[in-house]
């Protein structure tokens, strides 16, 4: 993202902190491995879920406990733990600009770690004791396998949008929905399905908005793309040219964008409020 983006996680600067100091535990492995696994998990990241769920329970004006940001540090992890899984799956060796765990050691220790922080991420939900938290993120965690296992058996064929933004739904934009559908049920309200349409809408810009960077930057980068694996993403998937499949994913971007816009027009005028549009816009501007 960009200077604005740190502008609007200025805006609840203080509760991503308090995220970010429940990411700190004693992962109690072998001391180079631990070391590796949290240079990962802190290296320069959006917390982008965090982010977005932070910001919606605050326009909503909801209270935030201290068991919110043991739940966001789970949701972090398991984020963390399916791009450790995701490197070992695309024999990926960079992330973040640094080493993937699978290419500094092997797949077979790579697995182990991400396997590691999910289980590190339940013992979190355990923590805050609540049955259909925990019941929410089991649900999510299969969800994203599927995600993966759909993508894998489609690998080198060109299918059709709705199974690819059924796909994207299932990797990205579930984690999204579960991050917020948890925290509201934790704050003690009813979940709103307008809050898990704009969960929904806005992980699946992002996702969409990601793959179009990767196809954007084939020719800019000496990584493997997505492409070079057989996945083939809105651009390839919407049009025959390249320049005319971009430009249909750049509308269907801003349609999820204006749906997630949608989703949040009854809120009340706020920072936060302003700040999720402001994210929303981020997405839009492509």
């Amino acid at each position: 993202m960009n200077i604005k983006y740190q502008e609007i996680c200025n805006t609840v600067r203080a509760d991503l902190e308090r995220v970010n100091k429940n990411l700190s535990f004693n992962f109690g492995l072998r001391p180079e491995l631990d070391k590796e696994i949290e240079s990962f998990i802190n290296a320069p990241s959006k917390r982008i879920r965090s982010l977005v769920t932070i910001l919606y329970l605050r326009a909503s004006k909801m209270y935030l406990l201290p068991a919110h940001y043991e739940l966001l540090a789970a949701v972090e992890l398991i984020h963390n733990a399916s791009l450790i899984h995701d490197d070992v799956i695309d024999d990926g060796k960079l992330r973040r600009g640094r080493k993937t765990l699978n290419y500094k050691f092997d797949n077979r220790l790579a697995v182990v770690c991400g396997d590691y922080l999910l289980g590190e991420a339940l013992k979190k939900l355990v923590k805050i004791g609540s049955i259909s938290v925990i019941d929410t993120f089991a649900d999510n965690v299969k969800i994203m396998c599927l995600g993966e296992v759909n993508q894998y058996f489609s690998r080198y064929k060109k299918t059709d949008i709705e199974k690819y933004i059924e796909k994207s739904s299932q990797k990205t934009s579930s984690l999204f929905e579960s991050a917020l559908k948890a925290s509201i049920i934790l704050a003690g309200n009813e979940v709103d399905e307008k809050a898990l349409e704009f969960a929904s809408n806005f992980g699946l810009a992002f996702q969409i908005r990601d793959d179009l960077e990767n196809v954007k930057n084939i020719d800019n980068t000496k990584s493997a793309s997505d492409f070079d694996e057989g996945i083939y993403n809105a651009p390839f998937i919407l049009s025959d040219t390249l320049e005319e499949g971009i430009e249909k994913t750049k509308d269907l971007i801003n349609n999820y964008v204006n749906c997630a816009k949608q989703c949040i027009y009854d809120l009340e005028k706020s920072v936060y409020k302003e700040s999720l549009t402001g994210l929303l816009e981020l997405l839009e501007n492509v």
